[in-house]
């Protein structure tokens, strides 16, 4: 789970606007192309509505803005925007963010959010049961898929004048795959505050836009000019039984790797194959999660305990000390991240039905049904020796007092244990897994195995 939304307290002198590459899903097109998806991130600018743009108030945590083929609303819209820790996690606060996620759970954010902020555009009809409204797409799109922002600094005159022309403009779908597509579409946005900042990669993406090329031209763009403080945030994808995501490719990357299209581009297309070989070898590589390594952000939402190497004194957003020892603290060296994979393993020991760790997440999704409370909070009733009781699935509620201890133990085991298993770009960071390290602990009654002895 991440925190880095915990500690948001004002609007800062300098904001951020940042591209947001969500990576790919196994799902449509995307099984073939690969692309992800593409949005852009504001941390000064909040929605007054869906469709409705303002400068945020003390406390809030920015918004995510994004189009997509059809939000499927009562009218065609091309974007709407929504608060940061709704799109991340499908809640208005952070504190409340699930550490749990199946499919039925983001229905139920998904649901709520809907009668909460969409009653007005999406009453009735197909909006409000079709799977291809993605609308949907913005609430609680971290338990679908890890995802990285590269951000920047902007002004407050340049928000400003975003937010007069956007809400002046009319706000009408145009979508189009080839032409006017995601990407173009976040392509449009980053022009108004740095143009020519980020374009499309013709040789790489076959004459189209795709998420990585914009992601990967803004990011070098801003690695030019150091004044615009470039910042990654990377919030990795919920554990839990939803499908994990996989890493976005432009057009050239996907060929590369994929076994799928190999064949068919042998047979058809011999004689081009050495050529995007060559576009991908020498123009198209770009790690994502290596460029977070080398700009992590924790910025003014950084967690408490390591903020001051967030930061400056005057309040940049960029990081203070861009040291080695810095990056350490907030992604985790390999050391350290096995020096936890061999205490959790003393610890795995520990438990009576060690073997069922692994499988736990699916056996509770297949007994269990989750609900929503007033407040957020996600719970969910369990069946057990007669009677039903009810385990926390919130960072806010999985300690509380009718949490199940049982089950909230074996739900932090399963959660820690996807994360120490999970491939980088799939993990949190170690500023993050370190609060989950400690809720694990907290269950550890009989024996609170230690980083220290582990090591020996």
């Amino acid at each position: 789970m991440t925190f880095l939304l915990l500690c948001v307290t004002r609007i800062p002198a300098r904001a951020d606007i940042g591209v947001v590459l969500n990576e790919s899903l196994d799902t449509s097109v995307a099984r073939i192309t690969g692309s992800g998806h593409t949005a852009i991130y504001f941390s000064r600018i909040c929605p007054e509505s869906p469709v409705k743009l303002r400068l945020c108030r003390p406390g809030e945590q920015g918004s995510v803005m994004s189009n997509y083929t059809t939000l499927g609303e009562n009218q065609p819209f091309e974007w709407n925007v929504v608060p940061l820790s709704v799109f991340v996690y499908g809640v208005e606060d952070p504190r409340d963010r699930p550490v749990f996620g199946t499919p039925e759970i983001k229905r139920l954010l998904e649901e709520r959010y809907r009668e909460k902020y969409l009653a007005e555009l999406c009453p009735a009809g197909p909006c409000t049961t079709s799977g291809g409204a993605e609308w949907r797409e913005m609430v609680g799109a971290g338990l679908s898929r890890s995802m990285y922002i590269f951000a920047v600094g902007t002004t407050l005159e340049q928000d400003r004048a975003l937010i007069d022309e956007f809400n002046a403009l009319p706000n009408v779908n145009h979508f189009n795959p080839i032409t006017r597509n995601c990407a173009n579409f976040a392509k449009s946005v980053l022009d108004h505050y740095f143009p020519g900042a980020a374009h499309r990669e013709l040789v790489n993406d076959f004459g189209m836009t795709s998420p990585k090329a914009i992601a990967r031209s803004f990011t070098l763009y801003a690695e030019r000019h150091p004044e615009m403080h470039l910042h990654i945030f990377h919030f990795a994808q919920v554990p839990g039984t939803i499908k994990r995501s996989s890493e976005c490719r432009d057009g050239t990357e996907q060929l590369y790797h994929s076994k799928k299209l190999l064949v068919p581009m042998v047979l058809l297309a011999s004689r081009e194959l050495p050529v995007f070989t060559a576009a991908y070898l020498l123009t198209g590589r770009f790690n994502p999660e290596h460029q977070w390594e080398n700009h992590p952000a924790l910025d003014e939402v950084a967690a408490p305990q390591v903020a001051a190497l967030a930061y400056s004194g005057s309040g940049s957003s960029d990081i203070a000390a861009n040291t080695a020892a810095a990056n350490a603290e907030l992604v985790g060296t390999s050391q350290q991240w096995d020096r936890y994979r061999r205490a959790f393993h003393e610890i795995a020991q520990d438990t009576p039905d060690h073997d069922s760790v692994n499988g736990f997440p699916k056996r509770l999704d297949k007994m269990g049904s989750p609900m929503i409370d007033a407040d957020g909070s996600l719970w969910m009733k369990v069946p057990q020796d007669g009677r039903t009781v009810t385990v926390g699935l919130s960072a806010s509620n999985v300690l509380a007092s009718n949490s199940d201890p049982g089950l909230a133990r074996d739900l932090m085991l399963a959660r820690v244990n996807a994360v120490l298993k999970s491939p980088k770009h799939g993990r949190e960071s170690l500023v993050e897994f370190e609060q989950d390290w400690a809720l694990l602990q907290s269950f550890s009654a009989r024996k609170a195995v230690t980083l220290s002895a582990a090591s020996h």
